[in-house]
Parts: C-alpha cells; structure tokens; sequence
C-alpha cells in the first residue's frame, strides 16, 4: 500500500501554498552558542536556496519559532522571508492566524518541525515534516521523515518534494 501512501502524500504537496518551518533543530541544528552576549546560528546554505525557490514560485514561507534571535532575523530578511514569529509559544495559533491572513487553508500547507511544541504545525497542517533527528514522538507524527538532519539540508529535501510535485523542479536543473 506504499504506492497509496506516496499518491496521497504527492496529492497533498502539489496543493501546497504555505510551507511553515520552526527554527531551532530544523533551520539550524538545534545548538545554542553564545559568544558574550551574542547568540551565533548556523544555517544551511541549501536550505536556503530552497527557500528561495519556493518564494519565487509565489510559495509562502513562515518561520514559527519559540525563541528567536537578531541571527533569526536576520537569515530571515536575506531570504525574504516576510512571516517571520519568534517567542511563539502557541505555534498552532500563529499558524492559524498566518493562513488567515494569507487566506491559506490547512490543505494547503505543509509544516516541518523536530521537538514536541512544533506539533501544533501538525494540527494545521495537511502534511507534517520532520528532519531525521527530530524526536521520536515528533516523527511518529510526521508524513515525512528526511534523511538530512535538521540545519543539514532537511529543509531542502521538503522543498524538493514539493518543487517535484508541483512539476517546477525540473527548471532548476536544468542547465541554463
């Protein structure tokens, strides 16, 4: 019944409008580093490209965070990123409002997260992401589990699912 599975879920990321990411564990990998009073963050570059794909197909990004830093923002604004929600303790509820705003259904979104607060972009959500070293519990929730690890390319391997879906990944390799 796998072939089921992989039908529903393409069905799903070929509708998507809204692709919501949490921070910490699957934009970066998870470690807090300070240097004084400085937070420094690491991002991958790949995740990255990907978002930027994603932006130039008129594919919505929101970055739902229960922390945040001036890195945050930041890697935010490089990437254009404009729904950026940081110190969020109901991810579910930032969400929701952020599809209301849009006028972005559950249906069409689809959200990555790696610890137990990001199941609330699960709840609203039609599909729900999570890198390889996300939780256990976190992954049992998820529709899909990357290969890559969070901060490592886990995002890039959800934007190529949806970019693939979509019939628009076939133009970014294509040699130009």
């Amino acid at each position: 019944m796998e072939g089921t599975a992989d039908t529903e879920r393409s069905a799903v990321l070929k509708r998507v409008r809204l692709v919501a990411l949490d921070v910490d564990g699957v934009l970066t990998d998870g470690q807090v580093v300070y240097v004084g009073d400085e937070e420094l963050q690491s991002f991958c570059v790949q995740d990255g490209q990907g978002i930027a794909w994603l932006r130039s197909h008129g594919i919505e990004v929101a970055w739902i965070t229960g922390r945040g830093s001036r890195a945050t923002v930041r890697r935010a604004e490089e990437l254009g990123v404009r729904e950026l929600h940081m110190q969020s303790r109901s991810k579910a509820g930032v969400l929701d409002a952020v599809q209301k705003r849009l006028g972005i259904s559950p249906e069409e979104t689809v959200a990555m997260g790696d610890d137990l607060p990001d199941l609330g972009l699960a709840s609203q959500s039609a599909l729900f992401a999570a890198p390889a070293n996300a939780r256990p519990e976190v992954k049992a929730r998820a529709g899909v589990v990357t290969q890559a690890c969070g901060g490592h390319g886990a995002v890039r391997e959800l934007v190529e699912l949806v970019l693939v879906a979509q019939g628009l990944w076939a133009g970014h390799v294509a040699t130009r």
